[in-house]
C-alpha cells in the first residue's frame, strides 16, 4: 500500500470514529463539573454545556448566581434551585452554557466569592467557546442581589440582567447582612444602581406574597430604571412567594427575550 493510499485509510477511519460519537456527544446537553483557584482558594463550579444543535458554534452564556440555601462547598446544590432543574427539562434543547459557581456557607456575592463566579465565567467562555457579547446575568434571592452586585463591577460585560426575587438594601425579615454593597453608601441606593446600570436591559421578576425579601425591593428598582430611561420590564406575579424562580424560568417570552440580547 502507498503512503498516500494508507494516509487515506487512516483519514476514513478518523472521520467515521468521529461520526460514531458525534451523536452521543450533541444529543442532549450535559452538566459538567470544573474547579478554580482564586486568592489563593479552590472553588468548584459546575457548567452546562448545550447540545452542538442547540446552542451552534458559539452559544450565549448565562451566568446564575444561586440563593442562601444552596451555599456550600458540595458543588451541587446550585444546580438543584432555580435555573438547573429548568437546565434538566431542556436538555435537548437549551441553548447557552450555564457557569453555576457555588458560594461558600455564610457569604454573599460580593468581594473574593463575586471575583470567583466572574472567574468561573471567564474560564467557562474560553473552554466552551462562549458568545463574549451574548452573556446574561441572572440569580434568585441573595442571588438577586448579587446580580445586581457583579454587573456594578462589571458594567460593560452582561448584555442583560434577569434578578428574580432580588433587591438593592436589607430587607426587614433577613437576620443576614443582605444588601449590594457596591451602593450601600449612597443616599438613595436605589437610584445609585439605576444611574450606573441604566445601559443594560433588566427583566426583573418578584412574588407578590414574597415574604423574605418583599416586592418592594423589585419595585422600587423598576421605578428607578425608569426615571433615567432604562430598558427594564418587571413582572410580579401575583399570589406567588419567594419561589417566584419555578415560574420565571418556565416563561417561554423570558427565553425569547434573552436570546434577543446582545452586548
Amino acid at each position: 500500500m502507498s503512503n498516500v493510499s494508507r494516509l487515506l485509510v487512516l483519514l476514513l477511519v478518523a472521520l467515521t470514529t468521529a461520526c460514531v460519537h458525534r451523536p452521543a456527544r450533541e444529543a442532549s446537553g450535559r452538566f459538567v463539573e470544573r474547579e478554580l483557584q482564586v486568592e489563593g482558594t479552590t472553588y468548584r463550579y459546575q457548567v452546562f454545556v448545550p447540545s452542538a444543535q442547540a446552542g451552534g458554534r458559539h452559544p450565549p452564556v448565562i451566568l446564575f448566581l444561586h440563593g442562601s440555601g444552596e451555599r456550600g462547598s458540595d458543588n451541587r446544590k446550585q444546580t438543584e434551585v432555580g435555573l438547573g432543574p429548568h437546565l434538566r427539562q431542556h436538555l435537548a434543547d437549551f441553548p447557552a452554557i450555564v457557569v453555576m459557581p457555588q458560594s461558600p456557607e455564610g457569604r454573599s456575592w460580593d468581594g473574593a466569592i463575586a471575583r470567583m463566579a466572574l472567574a468561573a465565567l471567564d474560564a467557562s467562555v474560553r473552554e466552551f467557546d462562549g458568545d463574549k457579547h451574548r452573556i446574561v446575568l441572572t440569580g434568585l434571592s441573595r442571588g438577586g442581589y448579587g446580580a445586581y452586585e457583579l454587573a456594578l463591577m462589571e458594567p460593560l460585560r452582561f448584555a442583560a440582567l434577569v434578578p428574580v426575587c432580588g433587591g438593592i438594601t436589607q430587607p426587614p425579615g433577613v437576620p443576614e447582612r443582605l444588601q449590594v454593597e457596591g451602593v450601600a453608601q449612597a443616599p438613595d441606593p436605589f437610584a445609585a444602581a439605576a444611574q450606573r446600570l441604566q445601559h443594560i436591559p433588566m427583566w426583573l421578576f418578584h412574588g407578590a406574597k414574597d415574604e423574605a425579601v418583599t416586592p418592594d425591593q423589585s419595585r422600587h428598582m423598576d421605578e428607578a430604571l425608569r426615571r433615567v430611561g432604562a430598558d427594564v420590564r418587571y413582572s410580579e406575579l401575583p399570589g406567588v412567594g419567594h419561589d417566584v424562580w419555578d415560574p420565571a424560568y418556565a416563561m417561554p417570552e423570558l427565553w425569547e427575550w434573552v436570546w434577543a440580547q446582545r452586548r
